[in-house]
């Protein structure tokens, strides 16, 4: 094989990049629902011809990285010569067998890229549609026992062949969704997006040779093995244990093992898999790991199959991290947050100049389901909760941002909240419990409150650090929790974390809280300067700062 010079792979690396790129915006400016188009619950990548990353768009990390899963999964299945043809579109989002990884809602599109007869990689994406079926609006529920009461399944499907869609498909994929004209178009999107990303590949390979460019993506791929593998050159060499309580009473253990040839994470001394929705499958407990890799080696570089090379993620079947069919993934995000968290926290005392505290660790995820009284129109509100991270060696931690899965993803405005759901935005406000002080506080999270505008209006909600709150670093304090608050039009207050379908009728308040995360340092250190900024930001109340901190504001 011959070198590729670094200029040429410089081109076609930033290339491919750019190509994810515009993969990712062709979907935000023509999907139909608000958590793709604002809240951009979504991801986009390419993958070489077997089905490993070779460059990420934007969106959330943690869809990124199912995306290669999928496509071996697609290619596992249709192993047949003409199963995989030019102009073809797959689609698949079952957990157990389609390569999903997260839950049903989560719908991959993949696309096989040919120049001049030749496999020479897929295009993907992946994106939360709002209704999959099931038996509840929004398609999740806290009581499902099995994936069969969480809508519908896809195993690899052909969508379209050979440039036609096949319109059986078509029909079954409408016939199986509360909202249609959504689905529809949310489905389009992400057609429209991988078929762009192929013409854009196919013009790369035709304008550099198909063999130069294959080479440049095999030689990006080692490039990425190199710098985990560099990055962990000064991270301290050993086996690292820890287990923490969960809001259910269970205990999560894990052990993490740095060596010379890279890094081993055990989560194989767990519980067994859950009755109801909130297992995880295997492959979603490597992404887990791989998410967690990232931050400890190299988070800044660019990320391709290479980059795990150095990572082995072991797990025990039938267990929570390693769930079977039939088991229910609805709620799958919370199991891969707490695995992605305790790996950190595992780390964290070992690399704290790399590892901050604890985080709201929580995809807080909310869901709001009715009619609009004013278009007569049903809707389900989709919406990942933002909160505090954890305080670091010198820092602060960010306030209102997503947790380590979601990355480049925001929440939903007011205004774009108001005008779609049935629903007003009464507060949106930072939240200023007590919580993740020290001498570099925690980031604060936020206080939300929607009020219901209909009867017959059905709140699912599904959020963990409820009763464990985030852990504070370096004799800094813990977290806040994360909750949410029902206020009946009676004035009767009722908390959840978890509960599907609660009715809810008009001028009722959904009041969300999110986590601050965890402080770093003892809070004596704190500068009174740091406290009154605080104060006068809206992270701390004056009460709190006397009581905490010793300072009058």
């Amino acid at each position: 094989m011959r070198k590729v010079d670094i200029f040429t792979l410089e081109i076609i690396q930033n290339s491919l990049t750019a190509i994810a790129d515009e993969m990712f915006a062709a979907i935000i400016k023509t999907a139909m629902s608000p958590i793709i188009y604002e809240v951009l619950d979504m991801g986009t990548g390419i993958t070489d011809a077997h089905g490993e990353i070779a460059s990420s768009g934007s969106g959330a990390p943690g869809f990124i990285a199912v995306l290669d899963k999928a496509v071996k999964r697609i290619l596992a299945q249709h192993a047949q010569p003409g199963d995989i043809e030019p102009g073809d579109v797959f689609i698949t989002n079952d957990p157990h067998s389609g390569g999903g990884v997260t839950h049903l809602n989560d719908v991959i599109l993949a696309m096989p890229v040919f120049a001049n007869g030749k496999l020479i990689g897929w295009t993907a994406n992946i994106a939360h549609w709002n209704d999959v079926g099931g038996t509840v609006p929004g398609s999740l529920s806290t009581n499902a026992t099995d994936i069969f009461q969480e809508g519908l399944r896809l195993t690899c499907v052909k969508l379209i062949s050979k440039g036609k869609p096949i319109r059986s498909v078509m029909q079954i994929l409408r016939a199986n969704t509360r909202l249609p004209d959504f689905m529809e178009g949310d489905l389009w999107a992400g057609i429209a997006a991988v078929r762009g990303g192929a013409t854009r590949i196919i013009e790369l390979a035709n304008k550099y040779g198909t063999d130069l460019f294959l080479e440049a993506v095999a030689d990006f791929m080692s490039l990425g093995e190199k710098v985990s593998l560099r990055a962990l050159d000064d991270a301290p060499r050993g086996r690292f244990s820890a287990e923490e309580p969960q809001d259910d009473g269970q205990l999560l253990r894990v052990t993490v093992e740095i060596t010379d040839a890279g890094m081993i994470v055990d989560l194989r001394d767990n519980p067994a898999q859950s009755a109801g929705p909130h297992n995880l499958s295997r492959d979603g407990t490597v992404v887990a790991a791989q998410m967690a890799f990232k931050a400890v080696t190299d988070p800044r570089a660019a990320t391709n199959g290479g980059t795990f090379r150095p990572l082995t993620v072991l797990t025990n079947p039938g267990t929570m991290f390693d769930a079977r069919s039939p088991a229910a993934e609805g709620f799958y995000f919370e199991n891969l947050i707490r695995a992605h968290d305790l790996i950190l926290r595992c780390l964290a005392p070992h690399l704290s100049d790399r590892l901050p505290a604890g985080n709201f660790a929580s995809i807080c995820g909310t869901f709001i389901s009715g009619v609009h009284p004013d278009t007569g129109r049903a809707f389900t509100l989709v919406e990942p909760e933002i909160g505090g991270w954890g305080a670091e060696n010198g820092r602060d931690g960010n306030s209102a941002v997503y947790s380590g899965m979601h990355g480049e993803t925001y929440n939903c405005p007011a205004e774009i909240c108001e005008a779609r759901y049935g629903l007003y935005v009464d507060r949106m406000s930072l939240n200023d419990e007590p919580g993740g002080h020290g001498q570099y506080r925690g980031g604060r999270g936020v206080h939300v409150e929607y009020r219901v505008r209909a009867d017959k209006t059905l709140l699912t909600c599904g959020y963990t650090r409820s009763k464990v709150p985030p852990w504070g670093l370096e004799g800094g304090a813990d977290g806040s929790l994360n909750y949410i608050e029902v206020v009946r039009k009676s004035g009767e207050c009722e908390r959840y974390s978890m509960v599907s379908a609660l009715p809810l009728n008009r001028d009722d308040v959904i009041r969300i809280r999110t986590a601050s995360g965890g402080g770093y340092g003892n809070p004596a250190a704190r500068t009174r300067a740091a406290v009154v900024d605080d104060v006068r930001n809206g992270y701390l109340n004056a009460d709190l700062a006397k009581e905490i901190y010793g300072v009058s504001v």
